[in-house]
């Protein structure tokens, strides 16, 4: 194993942790890059390939993770400032409460511009159809991820 593929594996690692624990920036980025920086070395029309073959499994992920929970979340009727209201708790809760302050910070905040828009009865199941909508964006970026890292791994045994 060249010291190449061990870079690039640690890369990918490094991406899919960032997905499942949003502390590193770019997880999809950071698998998209070793992948990259493997075709490169490889300079193959192999590598290439792969290489093109998981950015587009990347890119897909990237914008399905954004256009699937945002329909389920149409549907759930939870409007677009509770998301943001939501997002913006979770980024004040990352930085009080690191790791886990995300996620504690935007259920706080979805449940409180739901309370303020809709009252007690009707918040707790907009703060669930988000908190389930977030869920499925980290579950298809991983997905997307998973299957540019099985794509890499394929071209490293044949290459």
């Amino acid at each position: 194993m060249t010291i190449v593929v061990a870079l690039t594996a640690l890369l990918i690692a490094l991406g899919l942790a960032g997905i499942l624990v949003p502390v590193i920036p770019g997880g999809s980025a950071l698998v998209a890059a070793g992948v990259l920086l493997w075709a490169w070395y490889e300079s193959t029309t192999l590598g290439w390939t792969i290489f093109a073959i998981a950015a587009a499994l990347l890119t897909g992920g990237v914008i399905a993770k954004y256009a699937v929970p945002a329909r389920s979340l149409r549907q759930a009727g939870v409007p677009l400032t509770t998301q943001l209201a939501g997002a913006f708790a979770g980024i004040v809760g990352f930085f009080l409460v690191p790791v886990i302050g995300l996620f504690i910070g935007f259920a706080i905040g979805i449940y409180l511009a739901e309370l303020r828009r809709l009252g007690t009865t009707a918040a707790w199941p907009s703060t669930i159809a988000a908190m389930k909508a977030a869920g499925l964006s980290i579950l298809v970026e991983l997905t997307a991820a998973m299957l540019a890292t099985a794509t890499w791994a394929f071209g490293v045994v044949t290459a």
